[in-house]
Parts: structure tokens; C-alpha cells; sequence
């Protein structure tokens, strides 16, 4: 079991025994993944393209089912949850997608409001909120455009901003700072960072070597051709070039 970020007593968030994920009929994209996320923990992904890795956070986010082994996540096994369990689950989960997967036709401030509604906020208490949160992506004089009117650096700001807006107890981001200049990066590195210390477990998949040298006390897994290159989970600061 490859123990990413877990102390002796700690509970564990993630939990993946002998994991394989195939398409179809065609060759298992993941195979044999054994891997322990803690609760808390700030884990980088890394791995060359087609190594696997947005397969394994769609796993994550249960936009996908394993053809084998265990899935757990908050200590429930994914496969024996009834289908009208998984929302509530689901809804524990924040989610920033390559690309971006904005609503079309709602505003910015409504498309980052949405995980509040969902959960039943009231009006008076999603104002403040999203308002605030615009303001940390630099997005208050955007908050009534239309996604199709952003350029690709806003949209992403936009899925960030929603992905953490209702504080969920995992966040899981692929590439989140793959179209935002340096400075605007750190700043979402920033808000990760400080959703981590107040208990949230951070899943990010990332080529950003940058991003990882900022952060030294995350973990650091990697997957080549659909399995764990790093078996022990504890490589902390790779060699330049390898991520």
C-alpha cells in the first residue's frame, strides 16, 4: 500500500486496493493501484501524458468506476453505494476540470454560487460569499459575464473559484494553473495551501515543476503507463525535467 502523506493513527481519505480501470474492451488504462491518501494532505500527481492521471481522478470524483479492486473514499467502499447515495457524497467533493466545464448559459458569480444553492444555501448567505471569492481570483468586474465571453485564463479561474466555494473536504484539481499566468498561479497555489491547513485534503495533477518546488511539504506520487512509478509515495522534490 503506498501511504501518501499518513502518520501512524491518521485517518485516511482515499483508500485504493489492487485498482484497475479499463475503457471498454481495451487494455486497463490503471493497474494494480495501491495508494492511502490521509486525511488533511496535500498530494501532487505527476506522471508524462497518457501515463493515467485524469483517469485516476475521475476515480476520485466518481465520475468513473474501477473493473477491479476497491475504491474507498470517507471510509465508504464506492462500489457498494446505491446510486442515490453518490450525490452526497459527491457533494464532499470539489472539482477543477482541465477544461473547465462551466455552465454556458449562467453568469460567472452564478456558475461559482452553484455548489452553494446546490447544497441549499439561501441567497443571503451565497452574496458574501461569492462575492469574496470573485475578488481573490481577480474576477469582480467579470461576475456577470457569460463563460463563453471569458478568455481561457478566466474560465479557469472561474472553475477554481466554484470548486472551492462551499470549502468541500477533498478538492481535486487537473492542471489548475495550466492557463493562468505565474503570479495569478501562486495566488491559486495560495488558496489551496490555506484550504489545506484548515483540514482539506488537496489532490492536484500537475507538469508544473515550479508548482511542486512552492509547496515542500506536499507529497509527491507519480504514474507511468498506468501504474505508480514511486511505490513508497514519499518523493518530495524530483529531479528538474521530471514531472
Amino acid at each position: 500500500m503506498c501511504d501518501t502523506g499518513v502518520v501512524s493513527g491518521e485517518a485516511s481519505i482515499v483508500e485504493f486496493e489492487r485498482v484497475g480501470l479499463r475503457y471498454g474492451t481495451g487494455a486497463e488504462v490503471l493497474r494494480d493501484l495501491d495508494l492511502r491518501l490521509a486525511a488533511g494532505g496535500f498530494t501532487f500527481l505527476t506522471g508524462p501524458s497518457g501515463a493515467g492521471k485524469t483517469s485516476l481522478l475521475k476515480l476520485l470524483y466518481l465520475a468513473q468506476r474501477q473493473t477491479r479492486g476497491a475504491v474507498r473514499l470517507f471510509g465508504q467502499e464506492v462500489n457498494q453505494l446505491a446510486r442515490d447515495e453518490l450525490p452526497a457524497l459527491r457533494r464532499r467533493i470539489g472539482v477543477v476540470f482541465q477544461d473547465f466545464r462551466l455552465v454556458r448559459h449562467l453568469s460567472v458569480f452564478d456558475n461559482v454560487a452553484l455548489p452553494l444553492r446546490i447544497s441549499g444555501g439561501g441567497e443571503m448567505s451565497v452574496e458574501g460569499p461569492v462575492r469574496e471569492m470573485l475578488a481573490w481570483v481577480g474576477l469582480s468586474d467579470r461576475a456577470s459575464a457569460r463563460p463563453a465571453t471569458l478568455s481561457g485564463g478566466e474560465q479557469q479561474r472561474v472553475a477554481i473559484a466554484r470548486a472551492v466555494i462551499a470549502s468541500p473536504d477533498l478538492i481535486i484539481a487537473d492542471e489548475p494553473t495550466g492557463n493562468v499566468d505565474s503570479a495569478m498561479a501562486q495566488r491559486i497555489l495560495h488558496l489551496l495551501t490555506a484550504m489545506n491547513r484548515q483540514g482539506t485534503t488537496v489532490v492536484i495533477a500537475t507538469h508544473d515543476l515550479g508548482l511542486i518546488a512552492a509547496t515542500p511539504g506536499a507529497s509527491l506520487i507519480r504514474l507511468e503507463n498506468g501504474t505508480l512509478a514511486d511505490p513508497t509515495g514519499t518523493l518530495r522534490h524530483p529531479p528538474r525535467g521530471r514531472a
